[in-house]
């Protein structure tokens, strides 16, 4: 019996539950099954732990917009836009200035 990607990362964390990667990967893959709220929840965690986990944040404020909470997206965006700037990447400060911008127009 082969398992889904959902079940692997689900193991994989059993052995290493703190690691951001793999409850990062998780979130996407409950995103897929449509689980929008799950992802949600595990992206919350995550970043909880790991704020410098800077993908989180875009992916989150996405998720955010899907489900029409858009004041937690734009919070969201900026908490990474704050966090990019801390550690200096600023690739992730332009991805996440483009989300909030979208979202202002």
């Amino acid at each position: 019996m082969t398992l889904s990607r959902l079940e692997q990362l689900q193991q994989m964390l059993k052995a290493e539950p703190n690691d951001s990667f793999l409850n990062y990967a998780l979130a996407l893959e409950y995103a897929k099954v449509k689980d929008v709220i799950r992802a949600i929840e595990l992206i919350e965690n995550l970043l909880s732990k790991d704020e410098n986990y800077l993908g989180a944040y875009y992916q989150l404020g996405k998720y955010y917009e899907q489900i029409q909470d858009i004041p937690k997206a734009i919070s969201t965006y900026t908490k990474g836009i704050e966090v990019a700037k801390k550690i200096k990447n600023n690739k992730a400060i332009g991805e996440l200035n483009e989300a909030l911008w979208m979202l202002e127009d």
